[in-house]
């Protein structure tokens, strides 16, 4: 927290009061334009309601004070009462934070009319910017305008996102903290009745950065439905002349839309564009209108207040289906007690997800999987929040996770076997979104914390050594007497995990010789003293053998022509069907195991392995999150050993 506190008797005039949630985007500007206000005489205090971005971060580096209140106490009313009561100064400012002002003279202009002891507030003027939606343009331009006046009650206007108000009137009157929304013209009704002055200041202007889904403005509009119905302003008798209105503001809409470029939405839409968006507004706005005047009982849960509050959506690749893949807007599910929220950093491109879009991987033929699902289960990140029963974790704590996660009460979860769980889900496989996202959520108990110096891009590789270690555990254990230890080992795929598992085994003394019919994919082991052939028959003479190609007549040729004693590791899949005879395993004393996922213990080991093994060339590929087909195309090029995609590294 950046507390610049100086004694009481010099408290600044004024407060800023600036309510946040996961307003990392927008927060830094608000600042910079704070920084050159040529009015100085002013505190800044930033009341964050549970953001899990960086908003927290920015605040405590640029607001004088930070405040926090949980999300499940948040109101309108009580996060502004909340910041005031901690705040110095006479006059209190409230900017939404996802706000701008237009130039350095906002903050002054609309204080100032305070000095006269009959104004109790003030506002000033909003501005749309090119990201606004095109009516929100046009009904900002209609609501608050040039031209200065005084609040009447036949219009009110007057909004928290860009207002004033003097603290002693707020001290008589605080802002009503049970109204889902328009607690500020709550607070100017009541002082207009009194007699007092509210006053509008065109020339205190600042941009107002609305970038909601369409869901988003129904869920706007419709709180604010209930809050008109709850003061007794407006109610059911009222809807025919809001449809009137809102058709005409429509019908002026389109006109404007084909003859006017003023309105800064224009810029990024054509004019077919702007008609159908018009539409589409008015019909989103009006059906929360009408929600909130025709619901029964609105909003009369905390769980259903929330839903409408905060706006939980984040970016994530959604697959619909094989073929259908698209960057979304997906809404996150409730954080649990035990859950932790991370924040993604990198996500590695796997060869399952790939299965998963083409829509051939087994699970979702089997129909134990369903799409939609969000695809990634090779990641890192950062911890963004944690349950409040979760004491082994804390923001910021560099993390990864552990793909396969069992029900933890039944016999094969309390054996550490969550492969054989009933009601095991896969992340971002089956049953659990995953990390091509902005955000993922996970139980704490598959969280793991890699070390603060690592790689991020690293340790997203934690998962594939995992599975390896597991593996080659269950390998040791059928190898002979001495567990295998530095016998020569052959692996059959030089892809991304036979690659790692050629290193490690490596890194454990053996001697190793990778196949794969593709020599680029090979050409990767230059220099790491691990020896390559492109001769499947070469691979089938080694005592040990990983096989990690999936291909049936890869594991045919291995399973028949391997020596006697042979132990055959198979961690490829899917292999599908092939005929194949029994006798020539137990006629040949060879052992065949298989092996999938990984338990807690392996990703501790491979957390701890993991800084010692060359990863050197699962890192020359790097796309962002939105280049997702991109990426997916060349991780199948062969060109680049793994694809990773950038989320966000802190």
């Amino acid at each position: 927290m950046n507390d610049r506190l100086v004694p009481q008797a010099e408290a600044p005039e004024t407060s800023v009061i600036i309510r946040a949630f996961n307003e990392q985007k927008h927060l830094p500007a608000l600042f910079d334009a704070l920084a050159r206000q040529a009015y100085r005489n002013f505190e800044t205090i930033v009341v964050d309601s549970g953001s899990f971005d960086d908003t927290r971060a920015i605040a405590a580096a640029r607001a004088d004070r930070l405040l926090r209140i949980s999300s499940h106490d948040f109101t309108f009313g009580y996060s502004l009462n909340a910041g005031i009561r901690a705040a110095r100064g006479r006059y209190i400012v409230m900017a939404s934070a996802h706000t701008v002002p237009c130039d350095e003279h906002w903050l002054g202009r609309l204080v100032a009319p305070l000095v006269d002891s009959n104004v109790a507030m003030t506002y000033g003027r909003q501005v749309s910017v090119e990201s606004s939606k095109f009516c929100e343009a046009e009904d900002m331009e209609r609501t608050f305008g040039p031209e200065p006046r005084d609040e009447h009650p036949s219009r009110f206007a007057v909004n928290n996102a860009n207002s004033a108000v003097r603290r002693d009137l707020w001290l008589e009157h605080p802002f009503d903290e049970a109204l889902p929304g328009l607690e500020d013209i709550e607070w100017a009704r009541h002082w207009m009745k009194k007699g007092l002055i509210v006053r509008y200041v065109p020339e205190a202007a600042l941009y107002h950065i609305h970038e909601e889904t369409w869901p988003q403005i129904r869920r706007r509009f419709y709180r604010e439905a209930v809050a008109w119905r709850r003061m007794s302003i407006r109610g059911r008798r009222h809807i025919p002349m809001e449809l009137i209105r809102e058709a005409g503001r429509a019908a002026v809409d389109c006109i404007r839309a084909l003859t006017a470029d003023a309105n800064p939405a224009a810029r990024r839409l054509s004019k077919p564009a702007r008609l159908a968006e018009i539409l589409a507004y008015r019909l989103h706005k009006n059906a929360g209108v009408m929600r909130g005047f025709f619901e029964s009982h609105p909003l009369e849960t905390r769980a259903s207040y929330e839903a409408v509050l905060f706006n939980r959506a984040v970016k994530a690749v959604v697959i619909k289906g094989p073929g259908q893949a698209a960057l979304e807007s997906v809404e996150l599910p409730e954080l649990k007690p035990g859950d932790v929220l991370i924040h993604v950093a990198h996500v590695a491109i796997c060869a399952t997800d790939h299965e998963i879009r083409n829509g051939t991987l087994g699970y979702y033929a089997s129909g134990m999987a369903q799409y939609p699902i969000v695809p990634g289960h090779e990641f890192s990140g950062r911890v963004a929040a944690v349950g409040r029963n979760v004491t082994d974790f804390r923001e910021h704590d560099p993390v990864v996770v552990e793909c396969i996660q069992g029900c933890g009460a039944c016999a094969e979860c309390r054996a550490d076997n969550a492969i054989g769980c009933a009601e095991r889900k896969e992340l971002g496989v089956m049953g659990l979104n995953g990390a091509y996202a902005e955000y993922v959520i996970a139980p704490s108990r598959f969280v793991h914390r890699v070390p603060e110096d690592m790689d991020l891009r690293r340790a997203a590789l934690a998962e594939p050594a995992a599975v390896i270690l597991k593996a080659l555990r269950r390998l040791s254990a059928v190898a002979g007497p001495d567990g295998g230890a530095r016998k020569p080992v052959g692996v059959a795929g030089a892809g991304p995990l036979g690659h790692l598992c050629a290193k490690i085994l490596k890194h454990r003394g053996h001697d190793v010789t990778a196949y794969d019919r593709d020599p680029r994919r090979l050409d990767f082991f230059a220099g790491t003293g691990i020896k390559t052939t492109t001769a499947p028959e070469a691979i089938a003479r080694f005592p040990l053998i990983v096989e990690i190609t999936g291909d049936p007549q890869s594991l045919d040729s291995i399973l028949h022509q391997s020596p006697a004693n042979a132990a055959i590791l198979l961690l490829g899949l899917p292999y599908g069907k092939q005929p194949f005879s029994f006798e020539t395993i137990a006629a040949f004393d060879k052992t065949v195991i298989g092996s999938v996922g990984s338990t807690a213990a392996d990703f501790e080991a491979a957390i701890r392995l993991l800084p010692e093994i060359d990863l050197d060339p699962y890192f020359r590929c790097a796309l962002p999150l939105e280049n997702f087909r991109d990426a997916w195309d060349k991780s199948k090029s062969g060109k680049v050993l793994k694809v990773l995609l950038n989320v966000a590294d802190r």
